[in-house]
């Protein structure tokens, strides 16, 4: 309740919370290189009272406080962590700033750096330090990718040759396998034809034994003796212009008698045999 002309409103606060725009000021960073800052202060008023006696112009206050403090971080980092401690810078700030507020009724909420701009010389080596960070990134990159080309060729050379090999040793073996094969076929006809060729000369004896037993058979095989005696006397006639003549060549029933011994001893053998 006011009194007319004895009362009057001294101070008026809001309590919604307020978006204080912090100026931008310059701050030397630990490497001593100087960088314009600003940011933003969100505050709530939490006591009038104190926020009107407790301070002149809170505002101002927490406005000089939050540069301060901000000057205080920025000058314990280099320029290169400024853009990477970005949440401390906002956390100390916070803390410095709400820790000195509180006797004034005032709750600082947050802080948020809007902006770090560093001089036209240091954007300028930054630039050249990105722009060479970037091409020695892209050297490696490169080298890697060549170095993966080369191991990719070596495994595949190194397979080809595996392939080729494996591939020779499979042809041999399949030549050696048909070899082997083809020398059992061979092995297994030429026994095939001995037996065949011994049993027809078996039962060619046997039916030469038969004939000369039946009647006639001793003078056909004197026949046939006297025959091969002539024949092969020929050849050798023909064969060489010198020869040894046998004083009995004339004498063919000599000739005759031998071939008849020899059957009769065979006769005589096959009989003891049986």
């Amino acid at each position: 309740m006011l009194i007319p002309f004895f009362d009057r409103v001294g101070y008026r606060h809001t309590l919604k919370e307020q978006v204080i725009d912090v100026p931008p000021q310059i701050c030397i960073t630990r490497d001593n290189i100087s960088v314009e800052v600003d940011g933003v202060l969100y505050m709530t008023v939490m006591d009038p009272q104190r926020a009107s006696y407790g301070v002149s112009n809170y505002h101002m206050a927490a406005v000089q406080m939050a540069q301060t403090t901000m000057r205080s971080v920025i000058g314990k980092l280099e320029l290169d962590r400024t853009f990477e401690e970005r949440e401390t810078i906002n956390a100390e700030i916070i803390n410095a700033v709400d820790k000195a507020s509180a006797p004034w009724g005032v709750k600082v909420n947050r802080y948020e750096v809007k902006n770090i701009t560093p001089p036209q010389s240091s954007k300028d080596a930054m630039e050249k330090q990105m722009r060479a960070e970037r091409e020695k990134r892209a050297l490696i990159a490169e080298s890697e990718g060549e170095k993966m080309a080369m191991i990719n060729k070596a495994e595949g050379d190194k397979q080809a040759k595996i392939n080729i090999a494996e591939g020779e040793r499979q042809k041999l073996i399949n030549i050696s396998e048909g070899e082997k094969q083809r020398r059992i076929n061979e092995a297994e006809g030429r026994a095939q034809e001995i037996l065949l060729v011994a049993d027809a000369t078996a039962e060619a004896l046997k039916r030469v034994g038969a004939a000369i037993l039946s009647s006639g058979g001793q003078d056909a095989v004197s026949l046939r003796i006297v025959e091969g005696y002539l024949g092969e006397f020929g050849k050798l006639a023909k064969a060489n212009n010198t020869m040894i003549i046998p004083s009995n060549v004339v004498d063919l029933a000599s000739v005759v008698a031998v071939g008849k011994e020899v059957l009769k001893s065979g006769r005589e053998a096959s009989s003891a045999g049986r």
